[in-house]
């Protein structure tokens, strides 16, 4: 299953946005520089009183769709 790294930074402000529907994707930079979007849905795994703000693994399906994500640091 592929996979890749990114960094996400988003306050809980922002992560609410997302959390009602307001904003149905995230914008993310991986950690060689590729910009990757993937489902606003997915924070609520990872989300906290702060918002998320992290190292974590994206995996997706051998076509392209999300899958999960996990945090790594």
């Amino acid at each position: 299953m592929p996979s890749i790294d990114v960094v996400i930074e988003l306050s809980a402000e922002a992560c609410l946005a997302h959390y009602e529907g307001r904003v149905g994707q995230v914008l993310a930079h991986s950690l060689d520089g590729r910009r990757v979007v993937f489902p606003a849905e997915a924070l609520r795994r990872v989300v906290t009183r702060d918002g998320v703000h992290g190292t974590f693994r994206l995996s997706f399906s051998p076509e392209g769709s999300f899958h999960s994500i996990e945090r790594l640091r």
